[in-house]
């Protein structure tokens, strides 16, 4: 294998490839990136038998070839390599790399050991690549970090024929988006339960590529969902298991609700936050025309805010925590934030709150996005 490349391109190429490869993995030759030199393409690619990334980039090929070198170590050292053409060849074991003044000399692992890398060839249908990367950020904040309870450590696909909606949840809160969506299959309505890492890292990288292709396989052998943006690739096996019914929870309309400017109260309770002891909530009292936050922390410290705010119904006061509303807040992308509140059997006891997009103070958004969060129990 001998070929020379643009050091730029390779340095990204490789960098998508490893940027999935888990920390320990299981084997030595599972951190490896494999890279395979043919015609005028290379491919580089990686796959730990859960997730695989994988890319095609043009090369000046004169030796064609495969060799599987350490992933992370060949990104570290491509990303620090020289402004020049970079030339990789393979001399019995070890890989040879060398740009302008400088020379590595990488052990080869035996190639023939690597696991395929999973190849498919059909499409479900296509997204908009910005638009899905919006919503992906505007849901996956919401997957647990638990890994207790893996089911909702992953973001819902629901697929119907013109429509795709992202839902995740760590039980305290909701988030769910709904994006047009572009079938390419005859697989009718669908689901797939995808880790939230995966999505979050497809979402970062596909933004800019007009299209993302999804194709989701269920077969007697593997459950698996591939996501292809311009010459990239990943795939990654579907979480396993049935996700919680949240989309039930979401109420059919709220009467009661407060408009506010969405940066205005993020600074507020960045402010206001800051006596509070960790995971403590704040206090907000809607009323009309103003949203009161109150803090209460340590060594007596306390904090108190006022701003604007249009009030629909009846006063409420409500106790959330604050990096989860904030998470809300942002994620609705707009100037100005609705929040909506439900109510419960109890009447000392305030349902969760609904978080939407809003144009003005008093034009709603059809945006699709929805952030319900649970309250604390009152502050006293």
């Amino acid at each position: 294998m001998r070929f020379i490349v643009n050091r730029d391109v390779f340095s990204d190429a490789v960098s998508f490839a490893v940027k999935l490869l888990p920390q320990r993995p299981t084997q030595p030759l599972l951190s490896g990136a494999l890279i395979e030199a043919e015609g005028e393409e290379l491919t580089i690619s990686s796959f730990d038998y859960e997730v695989s990334a994988r890319t095609a980039i043009t090369a000046a090929v004169t030796e064609p070839g495969r060799a599987l070198v350490s992933g992370r170590l060949l990104s570290e050292i491509a990303q620090r390599l020289p402004a020049t053409d970079v030339e990789v060849l393979l001399q019995e074991n070890r890989v040879e790399i060398r740009c302008g003044s400088a020379n590595f000399s990488l052990p080869a692992m035996p190639v023939e050991e690597f696991p395929q890398v999973p190849r498919v060839d059909t499409v479900s249908g296509s997204v908009p690549a910005d638009v899905f990367a919006d919503a992906v950020a505007q849901v996956s904040l919401a997957a647990s970090k638990d890994d207790v309870t893996p089911v909702i450590t992953g973001v819902q696909f629901e697929i119907d024929e013109n429509s795709l909606t992202l839902t995740a949840t760590d039980r305290y809160r909701v988030a769910t988006r709904g994006i047009d969506w572009e079938n390419q299959s005859d697989q009718g309505s669908m689901n797939a339960l995808v880790p939230s890492k995966i999505v979050t890292e497809v979402g970062k990288t596909f933004g800019g590529d007009g299209q993302v292709q999804v194709a989701i396989v269920k077969s007697e052998d593997r459950e698996l969902v591939a996501f292809t943006g311009g010459s990239k690739t990943v795939t990654s096996l579907l979480i396993k298991g049935n996700y919680p019914p949240v989309g039930r929870l979401f109420p059919e309309s709220v009467d009661n609700y407060a408009v506010v400017n969405t940066a205005d109260l993020v600074e507020a309770v960045g402010r206001v936050g800051l006596v509070l002891e960790r995971e403590a909530a704040l206090r907000f009292t809607f009323a009309e025309g103003s949203v009161t936050l109150e803090a209460a922390g340590t060594e007596s410290a306390q904090a108190v805010e006022t701003i604007d705010a249009h009030l629909v119904g009846e006063e409420m006061v409500v106790s959330l925590k604050p990096q989860f509303l904030l998470d809300g807040l942002r994620s609705t992308h707009s100037e100005f934030a609705r929040i909506g509140f439900t109510r419960t059997d109890n009447p000392g006891k305030p349902g969760p709150v609904l978080i939407t997009s809003q144009r003005s103070k008093d034009e709603s958004d059809e945006a699709s996005f929805r952030y319900l969060l649970q309250p604390n129990l009152l502050l006293r």
